[in-house]
């Protein structure tokens, strides 16, 4: 236990280099009459006071006593620390699921630039009043998918909001009945506290109210509404394509903000036309700030801290001030002490007097990430810090000092912001051996996985293309070909790569179909039996694709350029998984939907 003590605070021990001075102060205020002879008589004065001689003794200076009590508070204060005990983690007991409309009504133009960009802005708004709060987000046309689980990492969300658009979605349409059906579902799958539905929409068609009501009805979800458009409505504008039309006439897409407010009310929820300001997010009470229902989190995470046990030390401060407190004794102590208190000791700040490390961290990080992570020194905290300025690689050194399976999932994070796909995989599946529940881990490693997955696509595509017939190659004079694959200096310009990339991924299968057979036929060199040019492939294989020794050189500019590339996009990942669910679940188009 001795190994283990330390102060949480050490600097409040500088109190202790006070004592000259108030040793000092009680000298300059005279203690034997607290200074009233100067301004009563003596023979006034002598009744109430007594002097010096009187009793026999000299009297008992509270000069002791009162310094006692300085070094005593001065410890409790730089916080004695010798134990160690978990800390159960807190979030506010508020989900919310945010469902957005991705039909192709979202793209008129009555507001400006478009109602979808309006939509995404507000969304932005909403995420930066919930911080720490559970946020989840789905998007429907004609079906619902989501984008993103319910989690407090608002970041997530917000990278993808810019690859929102219509275009991803595999079949057009309005069916918000289904949304709410999918933010059931996610808000079932354990939120805490009581659910939130939001959808962001132009309009609801009043024969999805019936099945909406009866989803509401069985689940006791909260269900508000954002509508976003002018009841005057606008043309709907694709690229390259002009206005959307029927029957030669222009569609005029008009919201509805009553019958949204209509069916709010009827299932006991609220609805507010999207404002530029916070008006809306105020009036649907969207900020965890309007609820003070806190709860453990989910998964029951706790943190290991260091426990604070100067407060003990207080019981023995009380008696030393009881036997200082005599005539201007502590007026002296005060008069020392209270101008220290203005002007914190150097390396500290007003509010370090008054929070701890773990208090102050989520507003440091929030304001200056880079400052924050210099002044903190918790791995999570750090790591998170490192995290939100941009440096990965740094954040998942420090994220795999921590434990527990928060810290593998931000690790996680950060290794596949940082490229490494791989030792990202990795991390998520340790955090889910850990914790089986977390679904936030287990939503990041099916991405990881399938980029992974797209990425081996894309290599095995190159090299299927760079086998040529040595007739064609300019090696046609009797020599070998020069092999230049494993040879990163002799590959072709960064923004050549870029464009095989391309194409190669069109070429691509889509996830979970089955691998398909090439047709032998068209792959045949004419003149041949089917028997000489497999073998003639086979040996072309074995001295094209010969696997190249391992090498531990670092990687080149142009391949960190293009592993940081495979995640910035994850629109066409979005569609090809939007694609996937709605062939899987095949759902009914609805006759009575419009296409828009």
């Amino acid at each position: 236990m001795l190994a283990d003590f330390h102060f949480l605070r050490p600097l409040w021990l500088l109190l202790v280099l006070l004592l000259p001075l108030m040793y000092l102060a009680f000298r300059q205020l005279h203690l034997g009459d607290s200074g009233w002879s100067r301004l009563i008589p003596a023979r006034l004065l002598s009744p109430v006071i007594r002097h010096e001689g009187t009793s026999g003794r000299p009297p008992k200076s509270p000069m002791v006593p009162a310094a006692m009590a300085l070094v005593v508070l001065a410890t409790a204060l730089a916080g004695p620390a010798w134990r160690e005990a978990p800390t159960p983690l807190k979030q506010p007991g508020d989900s919310l699921v945010i469902a957005l409309d991705l039909s192709l009504s979202m793209l008129a133009t009555d507001v400006e630039p478009d109602r979808l960009t309006r939509a995404k802005r507000k969304i932005r708004d909403i995420l930066a009043v919930r911080q720490g709060s559970l946020t989840g987000l789905l998007v429907y046309a004609g079906d619902a998918h989501v984008v993103t689980p319910l989690t407090d990492d608002t970041r997530t969300i917000e990278g993808m909001l810019d690859v929102l658009d219509p275009v991803i979605m595999p079949a057009t349409g309005n069916r918000a009945d289904l949304a709410i059906v999918r933010a059931a579902d996610l808000l079932k799958q354990g939120a805490p506290g009581n659910g939130r539905i939001l959808v962001i929409t132009d309009q609801i068609g009043e024969h999805y109210w019936p099945e909406i009501r009866e989803t509401l009805s069985e689940t006791g979800y909260a269900f508000n509404t954002l509508v976003v458009g002018t009841e005057e409505g606008g043309p709907i504008p694709l690229a390259r394509r002009g206005f959307i039309r029927e029957n030669g006439e222009i569609v005029i897409s008009r919201a509805t903000p009553g019958a949204l407010s209509e069916l709010a009310r009827s299932t006991g929820g609220q609805s507010h036309e999207l404002t530029l300001n916070n008006t809306d997010i105020e009036s649907l009470e969207l900020s965890p700030k309007d609820t003070d229902d806190w709860q453990d989190t989910s998964a029951g995470l706790t943190v290991t801290r260091w426990q604070d046990d100067g407060y003990w030390l207080l019981w023995l401060a009380a008696p030393l001030i009881l036997l200082g407190w005599r005539r201007g004794a502590f007026t002296a102590l005060a008069l020392v002490l209270l101008p220290a208190f203005p002007q914190p000791a150097a390396a500290m700040t007003w509010a370090d007097l008054w929070q701890r490390q773990d208090q102050r961290a989520p507003e440091l990080i929030r304001n200056d990430p880079k400052q924050a992570a210099a002044r903190l020194d918790d791995p999570e905290w750090k790591g998170s810090a490192l995290y939100r300025s941009g440096q990965f690689d740094a954040a998942a050194q420090v994220f795999s000092r921590a434990e527990g399976p928060r810290a593998s999932y931000n690790q996680g994070n950060a290794l596949a912001r940082a490229g490494k796909l791989e030792e990202a995989v990795t991390a998520y599946t340790s955090a889910l051996a850990a914790n089986p529940d977390m679904e936030d881990a287990r939503h990041n490693l099916k991405i990881v996985e399938e980029l992974l997955k797209q990425k081996n696509q894309d290599k095995d595509g190159s090299q299927s293309n760079n086998q040529k017939d040595p007739s064609e190659s300019p090696g046609s004079d009797g020599h070998k070909p020069q092999d230049n694959q494993g040879q990163p200096g002799n590959s072709k310009n960064p923004g050549d790569s870029g464009n095989e990339q391309q194409q190669n991924s069109g070429n691509s299968q889509e996830p979970g179909e089955p691998n398909r057979k090439p047709d032998k036929q068209a792959n045949e060199p004419k003149g041949q039996t089917p028997e000489q040019a497999s073998a003639e492939q086979a040996s072309s294989a074995n001295q094209s694709q010969a696997p190249a020794p391992i090498s531990e050189t670092p990687l080149t500019q142009s391949q960190e350029q293009s592993l940081r590339r495979i995640p910035d996009n994850p629109g066409g990942l979005l569609q090809r998984k939007f694609l996937q669910q709605y062939q899987q679940r095949q759902t009914p188009s609805d006759e009575g939907d419009t296409p828009w």
